[in-house]
C-alpha cells in the first residue's frame, strides 16, 4: 500500500524543533487533504498543520507535548492504492527538505496514481517541476529539496536542467574544499571554538528559582546567537514628527469610518522605512559567509507583543508596493492574528528588515538585537511634546513640537557607520517631511 510520511515542518528560518501541543486525529482515522492533523508550537508561532494527502492515519509516532526536531517523521498516512515498493514507514526525512505543505497544484494532482510515494513526497514539497534526471542526480548527491529550490534554472520558466545542477555541484565541491583547507590551517572549525565557562551564580536562602519556559529558552538562544554572529552598532537620531501627529489626529476618525480600519503610527513608520530601504538596498540584505545576499523584495517584520509576554514578528511582504491604506490593513490583520495565535508559518517567514516599537511601552530609546539572518533592526521610541527652537521671519522662537527617537542596530560586518547613519537619517527625513495635507 502507498504510504506518506507526515513530518515536523520548518516554521521559520532559525527554527530547529517544535512541540506537538495537540493531535486532531488518532490512529485509524480517515483524513482528506487539508484536514487538520496536529498543532505545533515554537518560539515563533503556534500553527495548525493540515494533511497534504488523503488517506488513513496508520501510525502516530510522537504523542502530545513531545519536543520533536524539524524533519522527523511524526505520523504515517496510508494512501491506499497498489504497493509502490517505496514504503518508508518510520524513516527520517532530512531536515533541510521540510517545509509545511498546504496546497498541491493542479499539475501535481494530474500525476498518475502509480507515482511512487517518495517522488510524491518530493513533488509536494516543491513549487517547481524537476525532471526524473535532475531528481536522480539530486538524490545521488544528497541534495535536499530545499537546497534544490535555491538552484537557478536556465530552462523554460526557470526550470532546472542537467547543466544547472552539475554546475551547482562543481561550485559546491569547491566550497567544501575551501572549508577543509581552512580547517586544516586553523586546527578547528568556526563552530568548534571553545565556549566560555558559565559564571557561577550564588543563591541566597530567600531567593526564588524560576525555570525558563520552552519559548523563553529558545528566545534566549536566538538572542545570544545574534550577538555572536553580528557585531552590533547602534545609531540614534531624533525626529520632529509634529506634522505627522497633527495629520493623524485630524484624520483618524474619518479614516476608520471610511475604511473600517484603525490607523496607528506604525503603518506610517513602515511606509517611511520601506521607502528608505528602496534607496539603501544594502540594508535589505543578509550575510552568507563571505557573500552578501541583497534581497529583491522588501519584507518588513513588525514585532508584536503577545498576551503571554513574548514577542512574535509577522511580516508584511512587498511593503514598498503598498500604500498607507494597504499597510494599515495588513498590519492590523497580522497583529490580530499574532495576539490570537492564528498566524500561519508563511506569515512569519521571509522578513528582510524588522521594526520594534519601544514607544508602545512609553520608552524613549532602545538598542534592539538584530533578528537573524537580517542585518538591521529599527526601534521607534515614544512620541513626546518638547520645547524646540525654530527659525521664524522675526527671529528664533521656542515652540512646542512632537519629537521621537529612532535607533538603528546594524551588522557592522557589511554596514559601516556612514551607511547606517545615512539610512537612519533618511527614515527621519521621510517622517519629518510628511505632508499634513495628504488625503486619505
Amino acid at each position: 500500500m502507498s504510504k506518506f510520511n507526515i513530518i515536523m515542518p520548518k516554521l521559520g528560518e532559525s527554527i530547529q524543533e517544535g512541540t506537538i501541543t495537540k493531535w486532531f486525529v488518532k490512529e485509524g482515522d480517515t483524513v482528506e487533504e487539508d484536514d487538520l492533523l496536529f498543532e505545533v508550537a515554537t518560539d515563533k508561532v503556534d500553527s495548525e498543520i493540515p494533511s497534504p494527502v488523503d488517506g488513513v492515519i496508520e501510525k502516530i509516532l510522537f504523542q502530545e507535548d513531545s519536543l520533536v526536531p524539524v524533519g522527523e517523521v511524526l505520523a504515517i498516512v496510508n494512501m491506499g492504492g497498489e504497493d509502490s515498493g517505496d514504503d518508508e514507514s518510520g524513516s527520517k526525512v532530512p531536515e533541510d527538505t521540510e517545509k509545511p505543505v498546504t496546497e498541491v497544484s493542479a499539475a501535481e494532482k494530474s500525476e498518475t496514481k502509480s507515482e511512487s510515494a517518495d517522488v510524491k513526497n518530493e513533488r509536494e514539497l516543491s513549487n517547481r517541476f524537476y525532471s526524473p534526471l535532475v531528481r536522480t542526480i539530486a538524490k545521488e548527491e544528497n541534495i535536499s529539496i530545499e537546497e534544490l529550490e535555491t538552484i537557478e534554472g536556465s530552462g523554460a520558466n526557470g526550470r532546472v536542467q542537467k547543466k544547472d545542477i552539475l554546475d551547482y555541484l562543481e561550485n559546491r565541491g569547491k566550497s567544501a574544499e575551501k572549508e577543509q583547507s581552512e580547517t586544516k590551517t586553523t586546527g578547528q572549525k568556526e563552530g568548534e571554538r571553545k565556549e566560555p565557562a558559565p559564571i557561577p551564580v550564588s543563591i541566597g536562602a530567600n531567593d526564588q528559582i524560576i525555570e525558563m519556559g520552552r519559548v523563553r529558552k529558545l528566545i534566549a538562544d536566538h538572542m545570544v546567537m545574534s550577538k555572536k554572529v553580528s557585531p552590533h552598532v547602534t545609531s540614534v537620531v531624533e525626529a520632529d514628527v509634529t506634522e505627522l501627529v497633527f495629520w493623524r489626529n485630524k484624520n483618524k476618525e474619518e479614516f476608520q469610518k471610511k475604511y473600517g480600519e484603525k490607523i496607528t503610527f506604525m503603518p506610517i513608520f513602515t511606509e517611511a522605512v520601506a521607502a528608505a530601504l528602496a534607496e539603501f538596498p544594502l540594508v535589505n540584505s543578509s550575510v552568507d559567509g563571505d557573500k552578501i545576499i541583497m534581497k529583491k523584495d522588501i519584507n518588513i517584520g513588525i514585532a508584536v507583543a503577545k498576551p503571554d509576554g513574548n514577542l512574535i514578528v509577522p511580516v508584511i511582504k512587498n511593503s514598498e508596493q503598498r500604500n498607507l491604506l494597504g499597510l494599515t490593513k495588513e498590519l492590523n490583520r497580522l497583529a490580530e492574528a499574532a495576539r490570537n495565535n492564528k498566524l500561519s508559518p508563511e506569515e512569519i517567514q521571509g522578513g528582510t528588515f524588522t521594526i520594534t516599537n519601544f514607544g508602545s511601552f512609553r520608552n524613549l530609546i532602545g538598542t534592539p538585537i538584530i533578528n537573524q539572518p537580517q542585518v538591521a533592526i529599527l526601534a521607534t521610541g515614544s512620541i513626546e511634546k518638547k520645547p524646540a527652537v525654530m527659525e521664524t521671519p522675526t527671529g528664533d522662537a521656542i515652540v512646542i513640537r512632537h519629537k521621537m527617537f529612532l535607533s538603528l542596530s546594524y551588522d557592522h560586518r557589511i554596514i559601516d557607520g556612514a551607511l547606517g547613519g545615512a539610512f537612519l537619517r533618511k527614515i527621519a527625513d521621510n517622517l519629518e517631511q510628511f505632508d499634513i495635507n495628504r488625503s486619505i
